[in-house]
């Protein structure tokens, strides 16, 4: 199975995007909060693991 980059990319900013309304829903946290310091946050950390888990399939796909 293939994927490009939309294909792959487009799962993690859904999963992001849930988090900050559940975040911000449940008045857990203030909003400034949730939008100045766990957004951020989540990004950087998608944007960590998926290039890991790209690396890591570059890996096991070679022979």
């Amino acid at each position: 199975m293939g994927f490009d980059f939309k294909t792959a990319v487009a799962p993690l900013v859904v999963i992001v995007a849930i988090a900050t309304v559940a975040f911000i829903s449940m008045d857990v946290m203030g909003r400034s909060t949730v939008f100045m310091m766990v957004l951020p946050s989540m990004i950087v950390f998608s944007v960590i693991a998926f290039f890991f888990g790209m690396k890591h399939g570059e890996f096991r796909a070679s022979p």
